[in-house]
């Protein structure tokens, strides 16, 4: 192989990675990872945990395809969006619906062989709510869309939980579904922040963000009591039993310092100060799903050693 031809090969295999939204994707999957861990009191099963890790991460990546081969037009109108493959002709069309339905099929082999039914039907719903239902129809019709629509991003702890356990436990369901209430309340503040600073690339896309149909105003009303919200949801897994006195003092910590944010942001210094609330939104994510593994799996673990 030539080093041209390597040269090729490498720019053409980024072109297809970014299509798949490599840093969106890694949250996805390291909240399914958590779901994981916190499904069984020991070492969730190793084939499983792997597997259904592959799957899951496979059919978010295809979401994440199907989402920029649909929104590709907007994308154009977009400074954050317009470098996307589709957009500069990188990547054409049919080449990105072949490249999705492939990742697609994959997973859905793997879920299914593999893993166990429950999880390949849940992970293809949300799926087809990310990719169709919420690009396709809730983004272009209603601000409210970003909230609807979290109920299929919000869904990967959920994922992760199904693939070690199949959810036949009495308490999986409940658990589960804790998780992801979590990430349902975290999405209309994580993502409104990010749609004040672009507000200008959505009001030109046509697509009615809050910020646009509302005003930026009665977004940061609306960022404020959502991030009240989750502060008061991040410590219902310590209500319920989930976790203990080191998940609940980090998740303090961590709503406290976004309650900052939200706060700061109804006066914000600057227009970029937008961004820095997205930001943080991402790391403390983040952050609270770590400290969700490390109480109920690493501490444990430590004491018996």
């Amino acid at each position: 192989m030539t080093s041209s031809t390597g040269q090729g090969f490498a720019a053409t295999a980024k072109q297809y990675w970014d299509l798949t939204k490599p840093r969106v994707v890694a949250l996805i999957v390291f909240t399914a990872l958590v779901g994981m861990f916190l499904a069984v009191p020991g070492m969730p099963p190793l084939r499983e945990s792997v597997l259904g890790f592959l799957g899951i991460w496979l059919a978010a990546s295809s979401a994440a395809a199907i989402n920029q081969l649909l929104d590709s037009r907007i994308d154009a109108k977009m400074a954050r969006t317009a470098w996307r493959p589709i957009v500069v002709g990188q990547i054409t069309p049919a080449r990105a619906l072949a490249f999705a339905l492939v990742l697609a099929v994959l997973s859905m082999t793997v879920l299914v062989v593999w893993v166990n039914a429950i999880t390949a039907i849940l992970t293809f719903a949300s799926l087809i709510g990310y990719a169709v239902i919420y690009t396709v129809f809730l983004k272009r019709a209603t601000p409210q869309n970003i909230v609807i629509g979290g109920i299929a991003g919000a869904a990967p702890p959920l994922l992760g939980w199904a693939a070690v356990t199949g959810m036949r436990g009495e308490w999986d369901w409940p658990h589960a579904l804790l998780l992801v209430l979590i990430i349902f309340v975290w999405t209309p503040p994580h993502f409104w922040a990010l749609a004040i600073f672009r507000r200008d690339d959505y009001a030109r896309a046509l697509v009615p963000m809050l910020p646009v149909t509302h005003g930026v105003e009665y977004t940061r009303w609306q960022i404020l009591f959502y991030t009240v919200l989750l502060v008061v949801v991040s410590v219902l897994p310590v209500v319920f039993g989930m976790s203990g006195l080191f998940y609940l003092g980090g998740a303090l910590v961590l709503g406290l310092v976004f309650l900052a944010h939200a706060w700061k942001l109804m006066d914000p210094p600057d227009e970029f100060y937008a961004m820095r609330v997205f930001n943080y939104s991402i790391v403390y994510l983040m952050a609270l799903f770590a400290f969700l593994m490390v109480d109920h799996w690493l501490l444990p673990w430590l004491h018996a050693g």
